[in-house]
Order: structure tokens, then C-alpha cells, then sequence
């Protein structure tokens, strides 16, 4: 009798530590999830930034191509042909892990976006990087034919612009690799649970 009453307060133990510990689960699921939701907001709002960058370049690129330095308009029409064309595969980009509701649904759905998104963001130097030299080069073929006194400097504040705006690109590159993957690991993760 004494071994029954002992082995029934032992199986309600073990009852209440399964209960504590689908609980735990449950609260790490949910703590890991807002993280994530965390991590795809911020990449999402980076994307707007860009985009929004991207569309103001148009009017202020004619101001300041045109206007102000006299560089040719086909100069400034590829320019901004160059700035929609990166807002629009930012945007096609941000439309893959921009659902709010995306970390709430299935989490095998969620890693197949993100890893699409962290792929196509990879796969974009490959057309951004050869699109940005030919850029580089027709504005320092625009900037080598102009005759005013200020032309050697905008050619070497195009040299200096040019080498800043690529270590700020590539490290917004790559910490925005680096959050895709955190994403992905952590829904390895909680699928590992399951």
C-alpha cells in the first residue's frame, strides 16, 4: 500500500515537471518567435529606407548631375533607370518576408521565405556590383569631360563618395546576411524541438 502511495506521488511529479516543461517550451517558442519577428523588422525597414533612397535619387539626381554639374541627361535618365531598378528588386525582396503574421504561421514556410530572401539578397551583388562599375565609369567619363575649374575635385569627391558608399553597402550586406542566417538558425532550432 505504502509502494502504491509513493509510486502515485512520483507519477504526479513527473506530471507536474511535464507540465513546467511544455510551459518552458511554449514561452521559449514564443520568446524565439518575437525575436525573429524582431530580426525580419529590422531588415524590412532597411529595405523601405533603401527604397525610399532609391526614388528620392531621381529628382535630387537631376539637381545635382544636371543642373548643378552639367553632366549629360542620358547620364542622369541611366541613373535613375539604375536607382528604380534597385528599388524595385528591393521591393520584390522585401514582399517575401514582409507578412506580419510570418513568423505566427508555420515555421517550415517561414525558413523556405527567409532563405529565398537571404539567396536572392546574395545573388543580387552579381548583377548590382558589374551594374554599379559601368556607372562608375560613365560618371568618370562625364566628370573627364568637362572643362570648369571643379571638375577634378568632382572626380576625386566621385573617387572618395564611391569607396565610402562601398564599405557602407557591403556592411549593410553583410549584417543583413548575418540576420537572414540568425533567422534561419533559430527556426532550425525550434523545429529541432518539435
Amino acid at each position: 500500500m505504502n509502494n502504491d502511495f509513493e509510486l502515485e506521488n512520483m507519477r504526479q511529479q513527473m506530471q507536474t515537471l511535464k507540465n513546467k516543461l511544455n510551459k518552458q517550451e511554449i514561452v521559449n517558442d514564443r520568446l524565439m518567435r518575437r525575436s525573429m519577428t524582431k530580426e525580419v523588422n529590422n531588415i524590412t525597414r532597411r529595405y523601405y529606407i533603401i527604397m525610399g533612397l532609391c526614388v528620392l535619387m531621381v529628382p535630387y539626381g537631376y539637381w545635382s548631375f544636371v543642373v548643378l554639374s552639367h553632366l549629360s541627361i542620358p547620364f542622369w535618365i541611366a541613373t535613375s533607370i539604375i536607382m528604380l531598378v534597385c528599388a524595385s528588386a528591393t521591393f520584390y525582396n522585401t514582399r517575401k518576408i514582409s507578412d506580419p503574421g510570418l513568423m505566427n504561421h508555420s515555421l517550415l514556410e517561414a525558413s523556405k521565405r527567409v532563405a529565398s530572401a537571404k539567396k536572392f539578397d546574395s545573388n543580387w551583388l552579381l548583377v548590382g556590383i558589374p551594374m554599379i562599375i559601368l556607372w562608375l565609369c560613365w560618371f568618370f567619363y562625364e566628370t573627364y569631360q568637362q572643362n570648369h575649374d571643379y571638375a577634378n575635385g568632382f572626380f576625386w569627391g566621385g573617387v572618395i563618395g564611391g569607396t565610402i558608399g562601398a564599405i557602407l553597402g557591403f556592411s549593410l550586406h553583410f549584417k543583413t546576411q548575418r540576420q537572414y542566417q540568425e533567422i534561419i538558425d533559430q527556426i532550425e532550432d525550434l523545429t529541432a524541438m518539435d
